[in-house]
């Protein structure tokens, strides 16, 4: 990661590379009062209609935002070897997901589907007749 930073900022000026912080921090400021504000006028809009819940300060909407992200979205997760990419590609490769195949689906099912699933049909309710048969004979030689 050192070495991204060194290759990105390697023709900055110090001056250049502070006004990026600084823009930085105030972005990352302004989106989290912005938030704060979205969730605080949302809730106070909706909740006390719907559910009869109180309404909530500014700071108390900052609080369930953080609450929330903590506990549903994580915190931007952490630096780790394997990338999404590598994720996206187990996905990909998985054959569950592979939908090529679905072309054919419904010229078997007009060919040869209906006699497919009435064959089904039959193998499957066979097992139950012959064990209901074969209760009866047992209870015949009683």
């Amino acid at each position: 990661m050192t070495n991204f930073f060194t290759h990105k900022f390697r023709k900055k000026s110090p001056l250049e590379i502070a006004g990026i912080i600084i823009f930085g921090a105030i972005a990352i400021t302004g989106l989290a009062i912005l938030f704060g504000f979205v969730i605080m006028w949302l809730w106070n809009w909706l909740m006390p209609d719907i559910f009869g819940l109180t309404t909530l300060t500014f700071w108390q909407a900052v609080g369930l935002f953080i609450l929330l992200k903590i506990l549903l979205g994580g915190c931007g997760g952490g630096s780790s070897k394997s990338s999404s990419k590598d994720s996206d590609d187990l996905c990909k490769s998985d054959s569950k997901t592979d939908f090529s195949k679905w072309k054919y689906y419904d010229q078997f099912w007009k060919e040869e589907g209906d006699e497919y699933y009435r064959q089904y049909v039959e193998r499957k309710l066979q097992p139950e007749q012959e064990p209901s048969n074969e209760s009866n004979a047992n209870q015949e030689q009683d």
